[in-house]
């Protein structure tokens, strides 16, 4: 029994929504200073050292996975992985110019930053495509293994922000800890392979 495919419009509108929400994640995060997992938090880290924005160094990250998304996981794949981190780059580049927050909490902006990030994400794995970098990593072993995403992406990135440590500050690395969690929290809890499976009438009806 297999659910009722998305359409090519409501993909390309939860490519946009996905992005445009995990975007707003990002900027939260960016306000503190905080980190995150992946290559968003690779991207975040190094833009603090070098003279290239996070839209810049995030494409230029995940380019390598975008080529194993081609080669494991499908033309189609590749291409809206593209796009979808492409506009993320360019989005969260560009927030600047409407958005300013004149004070925020940091523990705020991790919770909350991580959240967005999580339901982004998760629109966009609902839809086949990722942001690339890990996700491709993770989304491909979840196909082929079974594996939880949320799960091997939350090992992934308290991996990466540990090694963080002689980097940043003892209270930027716990909530930066804290958004990560929340960002694979709601990755683990609601994207497992074969929960969202009904068949067409059921669907249907819903």
């Amino acid at each position: 029994m297999s659910g009722i495919p998305h359409s090519h419009k409501e993909n390309l509108i939860a490519i946009l929504t996905g992005t445009f929400v995990v975007s707003q994640g990002v900027f939260f995060l960016q306000q503190a200073n905080l980190l995150t997992g992946g290559t968003t938090g690779l991207a975040l880290l190094l833009s603090q050292f070098v003279d290239l924005s996070f839209g810049q160094l995030y494409f230029m990250a995940n380019t390598p996975f975008y080529l194993m998304a081609w080669f494991r996981m499908g033309r189609s794949f590749a291409l809206t992985s593209i796009l979808s981190g492409g506009l993320v780059s360019i989005i969260t580049d560009n927030l600047h110019h409407v958005l300013e927050i004149s004070r925020l909490e940091p523990l705020y902006c991790a919770v909350i930053g991580g959240i967005l990030m999580g339901l982004g994400m998760l629109i966009l794995f609902r839809h086949k495509t990722s942001l690339g970098g890990f996700n491709v990593l993770v989304l491909y072993l979840q196909e082929k293994f079974g594996w939880s995403a949320g799960k091997l992406q939350m090992g992934i990135d308290l991996t990466i922000l540990t090694a963080s440590f002689f980097l940043v500050s003892p209270m930027i690395l716990l909530y930066s800890v804290i958004g990560a969690f929340m960002l694979n929290l709601v990755l683990a809890m609601n994207h497992k392979p074969g929960r969202y499976v009904g068949n067409v009438k059921q669907q249907a009806e819903a």
